[in-house]
């Protein structure tokens, strides 16, 4: 019951970051599952958006710290009731992440399950942020990768010069599951550039200057 009410607390409190300024309170109600009862088709995995919102942070809070929870939907007409409500990324402030991953894993480095992975990275084109992000959910969600079982969620990164969307994935030294992933994502995207696929230890011991692990 208190982590019903710690949740319930979080919800609230983000509702007017994350959602559209057009959504009604009832809209919103409905996005987070609070509306009616009806029937619903039940996707394979549960899922969490998580919100980042990069305002009143000093450069003393740990990075992580800040994301947030905004609700856990476990059929497909939850994920549109929320997604159709909450602010696509070129409404979101930059700096703002906007995260969705599997039911208990959080969108860490130190998660246990994303601890061993990494993630494959794109730069979005302006004007394709949006598009190529529900892309990617809906790839995600709806079990089309082969090798679904490794992937952890996605993320989209908002920036001043340009959005990028990563998918983070588990064991990232099995090649033959993290470049089948790579190559499915793009065909779903239409992308024809060159992906990296970078370790998580690489980015943690590099930064912004760690290397791919693989590519295609």
């Amino acid at each position: 019951m208190a982590e019903e009410m710690k949740l319930k607390a979080v919800e609230e409190s983000v509702t007017a970051e994350v959602f559209d300024d057009d959504a009604s309170s009832e809209q919103a109600d409905a996005a987070l599952g609070r509306g009616s009862p009806e029937e619903k088709h039940l996707l394979e995995n549960r899922w969490t958006f998580w919100f980042d919102n990069p305002s009143g942070k000093s450069r003393q809070v740990a990075w992580g710290s800040s994301i947030r929870p905004i609700h856990t939907f476990a059929t497909v007409e939850d994920f549109w009731g929320v997604y159709n409500n909450v602010r696509h990324p070129s409404k979101l402030v930059v700096g703002a992440d906007f995260h969705c991953f599997k039911y208990s894993i959080a969108p860490k480095w130190e998660d246990p399950i994303c601890a061993n992975g990494g993630k494959w990275t794109i730069s979005c084109p302006k004007g394709k942020a949006d598009t190529w992000w529900l892309y990617t959910l809906l790839a995600m969600i709806g079990e089309q990768f082969e090798h679904g079982d490794y992937i952890c969620g996605a993320v989209v990164n908002v920036r001043a010069k340009q959005e990028k969307i990563s998918i983070w994935t588990q064991k990232g030294s099995d090649e033959t599951a993290q470049v089948s992933i790579g190559k499915q994502w793009k065909e779903f995207l239409d992308y024809k550039e060159t992906i990296g696929f970078i370790l998580h230890d690489d980015a943690k011991k590099h930064d912004r200057f760690a290397k791919s692990k693989y590519q295609v």
